[in-house]
């Protein structure tokens, strides 16, 4: 019986000196591994280990005369073991810690950071996640408390994006389309890696009136809604008593309104509360679009547009006008993508990764278009820069919109991004 009781003494005093040792020789590993990429040699480790433990031993030896005694060397042994071990255990953690630990570690890569992939749900190819709004929508400090109907629209509605972007810029959009669907003044959005959000809002601060510009009226008339109109169109109201040139900030289509001047039939009870007489059940903002807010149907409905002081008694005057929508130009940007498109050519956003050719460097240095045929059309490094210059820097972690064929940005993303 007196070797298993030895042994078991053995394992106490080896865990008791052992752990000074393990320490150390996990520390080492990780620092070694970590910024020199050398990893410590086994025999290193296991004369360091028996140089701490030694020492260790001694103070226990000076404390306890019985484990100097010449019957205790199975425990001995079995303790030297059991230190060895544990050292050599803490140090291939170490090692491994150090390896696998990013090089660089700033605020900007933490707020980069994105979902997790549990989360993550592809739908014709491409990532999607759904944002679940996780408690109660709370009230913004300083502001009034939203309304039963307001906070039950938030939590229930369905948020879904893209699950490729960071989670900073999830919180952004998730903001802005609550923002713009229900006319919130402010909105504050956090969001966990696994797509939770907890949401704070605050209610409307003004309907129409915070929607007309300063120095304009706002003026309601009935007309025949062309389909589609939304605000902020600009639009030419023609009455007997002149033209007038506004700005859409509301409508409503109404089958039911009276075609020779009367007002549309009674607004549903449930409709936006902030919708006044001309206001609209399907508006959508020109600044801030959202595919999930519809525009006018078109047919018999009211018009309110804001207009300058003088051209608002016309208006007023006239039981009934003629819209027609003023066109706003094409936008220069959709008929880049469309020339860039007929030209075989594709558009596609990449991050620049660490220890890549790209990576503290800039564009000329790398000559990016002559080595992997594709073209920088905007770069984001602390900023967004559209045709960067040849000077512009790049590190890990900066965005690119690159433009080039399927095959040469597939080898630019394999390769540099």
């Amino acid at each position: 019986m007196e070797l298993p009781v030895e042994i078991l003494y053995g394992i106490y005093l080896g865990l008791l000196t052992g752990i000074i040792p393990a320490i150390v020789s996990g520390v080492l590993g990780f620092l070694f591994k970590y910024f020199t990429g050398v990893t410590i040699p086994g025999f290193g480790v296991v004369v360091l280990a028996l140089a701490i433990a030694g020492v260790n031993g001694g103070l226990l030896a000076l404390n306890d005369p019985s484990v100097r005694a010449s019957e205790r060397a199975p425990a001995i042994l079995t303790a030297i073991i059991v230190v060895l071990m544990l050292a050599l255990y803490a140090h291939a953690q170490g090692d491994k810690l150090g390896s696998t630990a990013p090089k660089r570690l700033s605020l900007r890569s933490l707020r980069n950071r994105t979902l997790s992939a549990d989360v993550v749900e592809l739908v014709g190819g491409r990532g999607r996640a759904r944002v679940e709004i996780v408690g109660e929508v709370g009230d913004m400090e300083g502001y009034p408390p939203l309304s039963a109907e307001t906070r039950g629209a938030i939590a229930e509605g369905e948020w879904t994006f893209p699950a490729d972007v960071p989670i900073a810029e999830l919180e952004t959009r998730l903001a802005d389309r609550l923002r713009t669907e229900f006319e919130l003044a402010d909105v504050a959005v956090s969001i966990d890696e696994h797509a939770r959000a907890i949401v704070q809002a605050a209610p409307p601060t003004g309907g129409l009136s915070r929607r007309v510009p300063d120095g304009k009226r706002a003026v309601s008339i009935a007309a025949l809604i062309p389909t589609g109109i939304a605000r902020g169109d600009e639009v030419t109201v023609f009455t007997p008593g002149g033209t007038v040139d506004g700005t859409v900030v509301s409508a409503r289509s109404s089958p039911d309104a009276d075609r020779v001047g009367g007002d549309p039939a009674a607004p549903d009870p449930a409709a936006d509360d902030l919708a006044t007489d001309g206001g609209s059940d399907s508006e959508t903002d020109v600044d801030a679009p959202s595919p999930s807010v519809p525009v006018t149907t078109g047919g018999e409905g009211r018009l309110t547009v804001a207009v300058t002081r003088s051209d608002a008694r016309p208006l007023l005057e006239a039981d009934r006008g003629s819209v027609l929508v003023r066109s706003r130009g094409t936008r220069r940007e959709f008929e880049l993508t469309a020339l860039i498109r007929r030209a075989g050519k594709r558009f596609r956003r990449v991050s620049v990764v660490a220890g890549g050719p790209l990576d503290g460097t800039t564009i000329g240095d790398v000559d990016v278009r002559a080595r992997y045929d594709v073209a920088i059309m905007a770069a984001k490094h602390g900023s967004w820069v559209i045709a960067p210059r040849g000077n512009q820097e790049l590190s890990a972690g900066d965005e690119l919109f690159v433009v080039g064929t399927r095959d040469a940005l597939d080898r630019f993303r394999e390769v540099a991004a």
